[in-house]
């Protein structure tokens, strides 16, 4: 398994450890979690912007019950 370095301050340093400890959960498992949440709220982000795009481009919308005879639900 891969370990990485990671520098902190003294106050940076107490603030995740005491959030640490108000969670039960190890500064690893906090950082990855946050880095992961990071990471696909940019994608998401990304992806918004490209369909918003689109639809500027070519504005075409479809009401519920149009969908559901296209998808035959």
């Amino acid at each position: 398994m891969a370990m990485v370095s990671l520098r902190l301050n003294k106050e940076e340093e107490e603030y995740f450890k005491a959030y640490s400890k108000l969670t039960g959960k190890g500064l690893s498992e906090l950082f990855k979690t946050a880095l992961a949440e990071q990471i696909e709220d940019e994608f998401d982000l990304k992806l918004a912007e490209e369909g918003l795009k689109e639809f500027e481009e070519d504005p075409v919308a479809f009401s519920l019950d149009e969908m559901k005879k296209m998808y035959d639900l």
